[in-house]
């Protein structure tokens, strides 16, 4: 019997640990240090101390970057949360043909996000699919301006990542739904139960930590928007870039010739921070309600 080498657990480390070092933590702290100076996309700088985040508080791009941010979550996190889980209802069923509608439903997920912008500008376009379709049924008489107006835009986006991300959390819905025991659906079936009674009093308290999770993902996905609003407008974020959201706008202070480092660099901490409170708030929300 040979003896333990105190290495060996490093070795199984090791490549892991480089990954993490090189692309994440070295340039956290990168991001960190330059977030205080006055750091040029060309180079260069000097140390400002907290100047980059005192200027945050007075900038209103970062303000209006951060509404929209706040607006995405709002309103895709629940429709993320609940939407798929109720294709995954549908799809579980043992019929024929439904593994051609669940492929049918994943499919976006494949989707390239440049292919998925293309089809959605096509919809949306004053001569696309979605103006044509409501003008026929007589909804509107105009077309309405999905990818001209700030707002209209942003809903476009919203829209677009909800149907991205429909196929990818529905997989992981009916991994959870596999879990939950038949017997307890039947004896609640047996005690008179309905349908209905069944999902909300038997279902959805076993899938609370998968719903958790679900918006956990969704949170930080939405934290992080840029393809959608970008691909949409072509690149402007609507007019005047009304419809920018935090990584848009940080991309846009960081990039090109007269980029602003230090700046994006302030930005990009300020939604670190934000995203890592709000994975610590929905932690602690889960583990309160476990130990209720």
């Amino acid at each position: 019997m040979t003896g333990r080498r105190w290495y060996v657990p490093w070795l199984f480390l090791a490549p892991a640990l480089a990954v993490a070092i090189t692309f994440f933590i070295v340039p956290f702290g990168n991001t960190a240090v330059l977030s205080l100076t006055d750091a040029s996309t060309l180079g260069g700088g000097h140390f400002t101390g907290l100047d980059n985040f005192r200027r945050l508080a007075h900038d209103d791009q970062f303000w209006l970057s951060l509404r929209n941010t706040a607006l995405y979550l709002v309103i895709v996190v629940p429709l993320v949360v609940t939407l798929p889980l109720l294709v995954a209802l549908l799809v579980q069923r043992r019929i024929a043909g439904i593994g051609f509608f669940r492929a049918v439903y994943y499919s976006p997920v494949v989707a390239s996000m440049v292919v998925a912008g293309l089809i959605w500008s096509w919809l949306l376009s004053s001569d696309g699919m979605v103006n044509s379709l409501l003008r026929g049924l007589h909804v509107v008489t105009e077309p309405i301006p999905f990818l001209t107006d700030a707002h209209w835009l942003l809903a476009g986006a919203m829209a677009m990542t909800v149907w991205k991300g429909l196929g990818y959390y529905m997989v992981i819905y009916l991994a959870a739904l596999a879990n939950v025991p038949r017997s307890l659906l039947e004896a609640a079936e047996v005690d008179g139960a309905g349908a209905v009674r069944r999902f909300w009093h038997v279902t959805v308290p076993l899938l609370r930590p998968t719903m958790i999770l679900v918006a956990t993902l969704a949170a930080i996905a939405c934290a992080k928007v840029f393809a959608e609003v970008y691909t949409l407008s072509g690149g402007s974020a609507g007019p005047g870039g009304e419809a920018r959201t935090l990584v848009y706008t940080i991309r846009e202070t960081g990039l090109g010739l007269g980029g602003e480092a230090g700046y994006a660099s302030a930005m990009s901490l300020a939604l670190f921070v934000a995203t890592l409170g709000l994975s610590v708030l929905v932690t602690r929300l889960n583990s309160r309600e476990e130990q209720a």
